[in-house]
């Protein structure tokens, strides 16, 4: 069970000197460690809010409907990993293909699984055109491009290259995690990412302007 023991609402009003942001941030984030552990099956926002220490009332008022709130989750724990991705890119010790490697070893570890696999349902219902869940595609494949595309012209490869190959280094990555999910074959798909990573290796070697210096 998670507990928030700061700024606990009594009365309607939120204990502490929290702001409104820093309590739907903080219930945000007792929310996305929730749901990695216990998954979404049979939620429900009362017995959410009774496991982390809040109340229906305070969910309802942060997040609006369950819905919205893990949308919120989905879009959070997304955020987090292109930040992830920023930080093992700017890591002058680590060559592009071992910064591949560091992500996949951090998305494909099964304590992200029930956050993956909230990400996959939400997705589809997207597809769908379902009313709550139609928002996610305005930005669940854009909001990565630009950041893997600027990581890659770092690494060399020619601008007009760089959006397309952000586009497929994405389809890959979900790719697998859709098999990583299906199967759990966590060593199959690691291989398979490592394959990838040899094959971008060797054709950025052949195509890149101007390979940076990392080994």
């Amino acid at each position: 069970m998670v507990h928030v023991p700061y700024g606990t609402e009594r009365g309607g009003q939120v204990a502490g000197n929290e702001t409104g942001s820093d309590s739907r941030e903080r219930l945000l984030n007792a929310v996305i460690e929730y749901v990695a552990e216990h998954g979404v099956a049979d939620l429900s926002l009362r017995g959410l809010a009774a496991a982390i220490g809040t109340s229906h009332r305070m969910l309802i008022y942060h997040f609006h409907s369950k819905a919205d709130l893990l949308i919120t989750v989905i879009r959070a724990v997304e955020k987090q990993q292109r930040e992830l991705l920023a930080a093992f890119d700017l890591d002058p010790s680590l060559s592009p293909a071992v910064a591949m490697r560091r992500m996949w070893e951090h998305l494909s570890d099964p304590a992200l699984w029930p956050n993956e696999r909230l990400f996959f349902e939400l997705y589809g219902q997207a597809l769908q055109e379902r009313p709550h869940a139609v928002g996610l595609l305005d930005d669940i494949v854009t909001s990565w491009l630009e950041p893997i595309a600027a990581m890659r012209r770092e690494q060399g490869v020619p601008p007009e290259t760089a959006r397309a190959q952000s586009r497929l280094d994405l389809a890959v990555a979900r790719g697998l995690l859709l098999d990583l999910l299906a199967t759990e074959d966590r060593a199959a798909t690691t291989a398979a990412i490592e394959h990838y990573s040899a094959l971008y290796e060797s054709w950025r070697e052949q195509t890149a302007d101007s390979p940076p210096p990392r080994r």
